[in-house]
């Protein structure tokens, strides 16, 4: 809300960091529907990325391409003699000193790595990121049009369950046992919106995202309502 106040008393924009989905349904909850004085935009590369940049401006301004200040620095590898993860790069820009938040959606695939950048630490990275577990790398600057971020595949489905508690809707939703569910939660292995939960009773909301390490990532739907027997109607999605 500072920020908003911010925007109304300079009439200047403000650029936040990267924010990812959860933070960015919480910053539209409190300003993208409080009046008409400003206005909200996001950016992350591409319409199919997750983290984003978010631009807060008067509601009078254009809010261009380049006010998200964003890079897009990709390099390759020899992927027939080396395996590069997700966590891998994550790993190798967080040993820079470099902030999650500077740090927007990630590619790896086939050898090729592409990652989103702030602007503000793209020659940063670029000069000290010199190589990947045990590959080296050279990393160059990227027209945004070429990141290759595609589009997510959840596949939905329609179940009843008897609390919106997170071991519950990890049972349900991984189709485990509720003994393997409490065992993951109490290992720190369930992230919800991307923090790690340790509560089983943590009672989940409609949009939260969650994942299960090494079972991939979901997320609740819909909450429908109840049946006659006091059931709680759910529809829930896991990412394919």
């Amino acid at each position: 809300m500072s920020w908003k106040e911010q925007v109304e008393r300079s009439f200047q924009q403000r650029l936040t960091d990267f924010l990812d989905p959860r933070e960015q349904q919480i910053m539209d909850m409190l300003i993208g529907s409080k009046g008409d004085e400003v206005k909200l935009a996001y950016h992350g590369g591409n319409p199919y990325v997750e983290r984003k940049r978010v631009v807060i401006a008067p509601f009078y301004d254009t809010i261009q391409a380049d006010d998200f200040q964003l890079t897009l620095l990709q390099a390759s590898y020899q992927s027939k003699f080396v395996n590069v993860t997700h966590s891998d790069i994550m790993g190798a820009f967080l040993s820079l000193g470099i902030k999650r938040k500077k740090l927007g959606d990630i590619y790896v695939d086939n050898g090729l790595i592409q990652i989103v950048v702030a602007d503000e630490i793209a020659s940063y990275v670029k000069t000290n990121l010199l190589s990947i577990k045990t590959t080296k790398i050279t990393l160059e600057e990227m027209p945004l049009s070429e990141f290759k971020r595609k589009q997510m595949n959840w596949e939905e489905s329609d179940c009843t369950v008897s609390s919106l508690r997170l071991d519950t809707l990890v049972k349900e939703i991984y189709r485990i046992s509720r003994k393997d569910a409490v065992s993951y939660i109490n290992k720190s292995h369930v992230k919800v919106n991307f923090k790690v939960i340790e509560d089983v009773k943590f009672l989940l909301q409609e949009g939260d995202l969650l994942s299960l390490r090494g079972k991939g990532r979901s997320k609740v739907v819909q909450i429908r309502g109840k049946t006659k027997k006091d059931k709680i109607k759910v529809t829930t999605a896991i990412l394919k």
